[in-house]
């Protein structure tokens, strides 16, 4: 029997659609996981990126730390903080499944965080300043020109920093299983460590799945949020003109 024959034996396999350890239960931990990640860096790296947009103070100096800040190994700050005595693991159970999430979402939370912060800051600069002049000669305050004027027209670098973050989640969200939380990192550790390539290759295939299901919700997402005159134009795809301010998207970094 050929490779993707047993591939597709395991697929068609009901034991690896039920129970704790099947594939919709893992698919969900995962999605669990990817969503908390992404929504804290928005709120903390996004929130940020909008006030230093906003301001244009200081913005620099966060982008380029944050960027910085990719060098660092997921995959070792994930094992550094996972034995920290406040989320240190517990055998089995519960517990363990707890601490390895907690100790996931601050280690994949560093990961998300610079294509956002970087994103959104430059979403904002970007913002013509002539548009602004505009809008205060209209009598917008400055809380009205940021909600009104700039967060609109900031959203598509805002979404492609979202849309990067989260791919980069996703993908390195399996080495969540290395610290004891079940998701389909599962599938490819355990396959990894008992030789058996189909369900190590399975695995990956899920989580590609997953990240092409997340890329497709949010670049639909981001149609629906881009304002219409945006929309077929360089800006609606969230491109980053001054590459002295942001970077391309890194691919996840363990």
């Amino acid at each position: 029997m050929s490779f993707l024959a047993h591939v597709f034996e395991w697929f068609t396999t009901s034991a690896n659609w039920t129970g704790p350890q099947g594939i919709p239960t893992l698919f969900l931990h995962q999605l669990e996981l990817s969503v908390a990640v992404v929504l804290t860096a928005i709120v903390l790296g996004g929130g940020l990126g909008v006030v230093l947009g906003h301001t244009g103070r200081g913005g620099l100096v966060a982008v380029n730390a944050a960027n910085a800040f990719r060098a660092v190994p997921t995959l070792a700050l994930l094992t550094l903080l996972a034995i920290q005595p406040a989320i240190s693991l517990k055998p089995g159970g519960s517990l363990a499944q707890w601490s390895g999430f907690l100790a996931s979402w601050l280690a994949l939370t560093a990961l998300a965080i610079p294509p956002i912060l970087t994103n959104t800051y430059v979403g904002m600069r970007e913002v013509d300043a002539d548009v602004r002049d505009a809008a205060k000669a209209m009598g917008l305050t400055g809380g009205q020109v940021l909600r009104k004027v700039e967060a609109p027209l900031a959203l598509p670098f805002v979404m492609a920093g979202v849309r990067t973050a989260s791919i980069e989640v996703v993908a390195t969200s399996t080495l969540a299983a290395y610290v004891s939380y079940t998701d389909l990192g599962t599938y490819v550790i355990t396959g990894l460590n008992t030789n058996d390539s189909v369900v190590a290759f399975s695995g990956a295939l899920l989580v590609a799945a997953m990240a092409a299901l997340v890329t497709l919700a949010l670049s639909l997402l981001t149609r629906v949020l881009t304002p219409i005159p945006l929309r077929r134009t360089g800006r609606s795809r969230g491109l980053v003109t001054d590459p002295g301010l942001a970077q391309p998207a890194a691919t996840a970094n363990i």
